[in-house]
């Protein structure tokens, strides 16, 4: 139920944000979900992508800094008060989570989370108890393997 999420560090500039996501549609990569975050100067470009080992393969080649990790896809119903039930056996199991973001579901009516929590593992479990789907790489139409 994990996913591979590439995070790269690039200068906040127009150039740069263009550049990294020309270079992944020239080499036929698609964006699955993706967030910038604002760090001064720079930002943090987070990206699930259909082909995580090319992807990393190019922003290395452009010498940006760059990591993969593992992040939790969650899909809940879109409606007021999904995130607070999602969010409480979490809380109760004191798990942090370190970011999310968000964006409408694949089926009507739903939302899916992207997490990235301080104990994977545990929030999975969480989750699951309280009936939370969650997504694999299937879902998304991702490769999940990196080398």
């Amino acid at each position: 139920m994990k996913l591979k999420q590439i995070s790269v560090f690039i200068e906040n500039s127009p150039a740069r944000l263009y550049n990294v996501a020309s270079a992944l549609a020239e080499a036929g990569i698609n964006l699955r979900a993706l967030n910038l975050v604002d760090k001064g100067d720079f930002g943090v470009l987070r990206l699930l992508v259909s082909d995580i080992t090319k992807a990393r393969q190019i922003i290395m080649q452009m010498h940006l800094p760059a990591r993969v990790d593992e992040v939790i896809a969650a899909e809940i119903d879109d409606r007021p008060g999904e995130l607070a039930r999602l969010l409480k056996p979490l809380l109760d199991g004191g798990v942090v989570v370190e970011y999310m973001y968000a964006f409408l579901g694949f089926s009507p009516g739903k939302a899916v989370m992207i997490f990235r929590f301080s104990d994977n593992d545990q929030a999975i479990e969480a989750l699951r108890k309280i009936n939370v789907r969650l997504l694999d790489a299937e879902s998304f139409g991702m490769l999940d393997s990196t080398t």
